[in-house]
């Protein structure tokens, strides 16, 4: 690099000063050689094939499992004299090919007992999709 200190004429000098271009143009080409294979690296996935097609939507029939304060079980709108007669409901409803979803709506003021009953009950019988409806009466 040449540098010219002071001109015989006395005029001013026009040359940009090109070192800050070039050092900002090897940080951006150092940038781009560092990012450059991080960017080609290739991640593997298994997709589900095409060829597949998706299920067809299809609901599940809903079972309505109410549980009394008094302990009295209400399969769908009909009491349930015992606990083997809710037992052989549950098993006739594991056997289809699409099990049915049981939505158990216990009272406030059930024992628990008699809600865990139930829930071993369903378990016991290999019944898989339950879940507890408006809950938000047991907030007080």
């Amino acid at each position: 690099m040449a540098m010219s200190i002071g001109a015989s004429s006395g005029g001013v000098m026009c040359d940009i000063n090109t070192t800050p271009l070039i050092d900002v143009m090897l940080v951006l080409l150092v940038t781009l050689i560092v990012s450059l294979p991080i960017m080609t690296h290739a991640v593997k996935l298994d997709m589900p094939q095409s060829n597949n097609p998706p299920p067809p939507d299809q609901r599940p029939e809903v079972i309505d499992l109410e549980i009394d304060f008094d302990g009295t079980v209400v399969w769908n709108g009909t009491p349930v004299q015992s606990v083997q007669q809710l037992e052989s409901y549950f098993h006739t409803e594991a056997e289809k090919p699409v099990q049915a979803e049981i939505h158990l709506r216990p009272d406030r003021r059930a024992k628990y007992d008699n809600v865990a009953k139930v829930l071993a009950a369903a378990q016991r019988n290999r019944m898989k999709k339950i879940g507890f409806v408006n809950t938000s009466d047991f907030k007080d």
